[in-house]
């Protein structure tokens, strides 16, 4: 794997300009914003999206990002993924992907290198098959859970703490103060032309001039979310300079306190907690815990017991239904966990090798739905498990089956990420199944007209024909496979639990 920093300014735009960098979760394959972004890039050619403004600025609009919201438990939780107006994306790259700027965060980055607080989230890039976001999560296992378990050789106990909220919560200002210092930022407060400035201009131009919150859901912001916790480490670093005999591991928003004493945790965790309001941030108390012994405190129990599940393998549950009662089990006890994820994923490739349709196969096909009833954030993996099974039914009982699945799963609020796959796995014209949606990405997809971001600020003609929205559909959806293969969802192609 490769750092983001390492890039040169202009491979650096090439890869925020890639669709899994604007959108960093799974898409079905027919859908891509690259076209969007690569004619809004001609366009723009470099020029700031002002220069295109009919005298109305886009902080004075509503919905010009779109949220494509995704549910977190199956109930009232969910979670806002912005897809950022591409006008002003593409103008916020070629702000933040010049040279001289990205010389300028790749020495500051630099120097939050030396902050007391190891951070072990900076973007990496896949360099083989596997996708960016699947190299990220290799560099947590080798960066944040390995280096936790060595640590268990100096330290006595951990303790775990994490921010709520994190990018609903960030002060835009504070991305000025974490490239350029709080003083440099209070003497040239007006001065849109510094680097600090004309990000959080972006930023605010695209949600209505709010300063509390940045858009979450895109490579970019990743980034610039870890400029500003790594200017809160710095902050940290100061208060902690006089300490010893402890480590900080940070992943993000997630900190890890290894010390030998509780004592000092609570002191370290209280200094963490002071400095992040400064950013507008808090600690999620619900998530804050102490282990008295590092290593089992270093893996989350949903892992530890998803290995305990794998291990015991098909030999104790010999049966397709038995094997999608063990996944349901465990995802009633680490509902939407990372670890369930990886299960489902690993069952999914494996329940390809069943080719004829089962006796109990609606019994099949309603425990694999209820998996994703409880974690919406397994459906991908579960949509790929349920094409397979539908698919060995006879034609009648098929759309039986997809209209029982479809009003379950329409249970869900505030889901239309979900919609996505479902009409994934319902629009084939092999499935011969009608799919209505209220998500405006899914009648896009059905061909219908839709404008996902609001442009009534811009007058530009070529920029508006630019945004067509029918571009990002790249293949039509019902010629697409009645089966979705693993390959088409799966976060590696190796086996993820190894990480």
């Amino acid at each position: 794997m490769k750092q983001l920093l390492e890039l040169t300014s202009e491979e650096a735009k090439q890869h925020f300009l890639k669709d899994s960098s604007y959108f960093n979760g799974d898409l079905p394959n027919y859908i891509s914003f690259a076209p969007v972004l690569e004619k809004v890039d001609s366009e723009l050619n470099g020029r700031p999206f002002s220069q295109f403004k009919n005298g109305k600025s886009p902080s004075d609009c509503d919905d010009v990002n779109y949220n494509l919201i995704t549910n977190k438990d199956g109930k009232l939780s969910w979670r806002p993924y912005e897809l950022i107006h591409p006008i002003i994306y593409v103008a916020l790259l070629d702000v933040v992907c010049k040279e001289e700027n990205w010389a300028f965060i790749v020495k500051r980055f630099k120097e939050f290198e030396s902050s007391i607080i190891e951070c072990c989230s900076l973007p990496v890039l896949s360099q083989d098959t596997d996708k960016d976001q699947a190299a990220q999560v290799k560099n947590w296992w080798q960066a944040v859970e390995q280096k936790s378990l060595m640590y268990s050789l100096e330290c006595t106990n951990v303790l775990h703490t994490d921010v709520t909220d994190c990018y609903g919560s960030i002060y835009t200002h504070s991305i000025v103060w974490a490239l350029h210092g709080r003083q440099v930022a209070k003497e040239k407060k007006k001065d849109k032309s510094l680097l600090g400035n004309a990000i959080d201009f972006h930023i605010q131009s695209s949600r209505a001039g709010q300063t509390n919150g940045i858009p979450q859901g895109s490579a970019l912001m990743d980034l610039i979310a870890e400029m500003v916790l790594g200017y809160v480490d710095e902050l940290i670093s100061e208060e902690l300079n006089t300490f010893t005999d402890f480590k900080i591991l940070r992943y993000r928003d997630d900190y890890r306190i290894f010390s030998n004493s509780n004592d000092k945790s609570e002191e370290i965790l209280k200094i963490i907690s002071d400095k992040l309001r400064v950013v507008g941030m808090k600690l999620g108390v619900a998530k804050t815990f102490l282990s008295s012994n590092v290593v089992s405190g270093s893996i989350k129990p949903d892992k530890l017991a998803g290995i305990e599940l794998q291990d015991l393998g098909v030999a104790n549950a010999k049966t397709i239904q038995k094997q999608l009662l063990r996944l349901h089990s465990f995802g009633i006890k680490y509902p939407n966990s990372g670890a369930l994820k990886r299960l489902v994923s690993e069952f999914h490739s494996s329940v390809v090798q069943q080719k004829e349709a089962p006796d109990d196969l609606e019994v099949q096909v309603a425990i694999a739905t209820d998996i994703a009833f409880v974690s919406p954030a397994t459906f991908p993996a579960v949509a790929g498990i349920l094409s397979h099974l539908i698919s060995l039914a006879v034609p009648e009982q098929k759309k039986d089956l997809w209209e029982k699945v479809r009003s379950k799963m329409s249970r869900i609020p505030y889901n239309g990420y979900l919609e996505l796959w479902l009409q994934r796995v319902i629009k084939p014209k092999s499935v011969g199944v009608e799919f209505a949606s209220e998500e405006p990405i899914c009648q896009i997809v059905d061909g219908k007209s839709h404008g996902l971001w609001n442009t009534e600020w811009t007058s530009s003609k070529k920029l508006l024909k630019a945004l067509d929205t029918i571009s990002i559909v790249i293949a039509d959806a019902e010629d697409a496979e009645e089966v979705i293969q693993p390959s088409e969802v799966e976060l590696f192609i190796k086996n993820a639990l190894s990480y």
